[in-house]
């Protein structure tokens, strides 16, 4: 009580309410509470997030459908197999959904259940394969997964099940990683442009990415989105795009 009067800022510290990862306190009545989830948008955060991604992807898909045709032909020409690679990743709510990707890899050595990352000399990529990796030209097909409404613009980065960091599964480095399922994947996140990408070979590069994402999803505002897809444009070539 003589905090509260003394024109400082005071906390209580408690380790047993570490466990439960809290968010931060709210009120029930007259007795106050511990938040420990933010739960999805509200139907009016869903309604203006939904208005920007599809205003954006209509305009997108527009523009680059003269590079769509140019990778695909690449493609086809480079190696036998689909233009596009299509795999289970986990979206929103813990479901799966197919995301798009123009194929970069050899069809005999694609990996659908995403336990090997990609490296650096990985002798599964194609010549064509390098080239969109590194400009993220790989990605652009996602823009249908958020007319479908399974992607935003702007969300974590979906990972498919069997993605490891080192030598364990993400969620068992974590606990807390089935927490930035609470609302759909992106294109681009928070972690993206924080520089947080490339291969998972420790634990670390899953742990500054995790901590990226739960921030993105514990204080989303419309602004925010605007501003990661614009800082997005400084990192589509980055040296862990390989």
């Amino acid at each position: 009580m003589v905090l509260k009067g003394a024109n400082i800022q005071g906390e209580i510290v408690s380790p047993e309410l570490a466990e439960i990862g809290p968010l931060g306190t709210g009120w029930f009545g007259r007795n106050a509470t511990i938040v420990v989830a933010a739960g999805s948008l509200d139907l009016r955060q869903r309604f203006f997030k939904r208005c920007l991604d599809t205003a954006i992807a209509v305009v997108a898909v527009t523009l680059l459908a003269p590079l769509f045709l140019l990778v695909a032909i690449a493609i086809r020409l480079d190696s036998s197999g689909p233009i596009l690679f299509v795999q289970d990743r986990v979206g929103r709510g813990n479901r799966l959904f197919g995301i798009y990707k123009f194929r970069s890899m050899r069809v005999d050595r694609s990996d659908h259940a995403g336990n090997r990352s990609a490296s650096r000399d990985d002798d599964r990529i194609t010549r064509v394969g390098r080239f969109i990796r590194a400009t993220s030209i790989d990605e652009l097909p996602q823009i249908f997964n958020i007319l479908k409404g399974e992607m935003s613009f702007v969300g974590p980065r979906p990972h498919a099940l069997g993605s490891l960091a080192g030598d364990l599964l993400f969620w068992e480095v974590d606990e807390r990683y089935w927490h930035r399922h609470v609302c759909k994947p992106g294109l681009t996140g928070l972690a993206q442009v924080r520089g947080y990408r490339g291969a998972t070979h420790q634990r670390s590069d899953l742990t500054n990415r995790l901590q990226a994402d739960l921030e993105y999803v514990s204080g989303w505002t419309i602004f925010r989105d605007v501003s990661i897809i614009l800082a997005t444009l400084r990192v589509v070539v980055h040296r862990n795009a390989y």
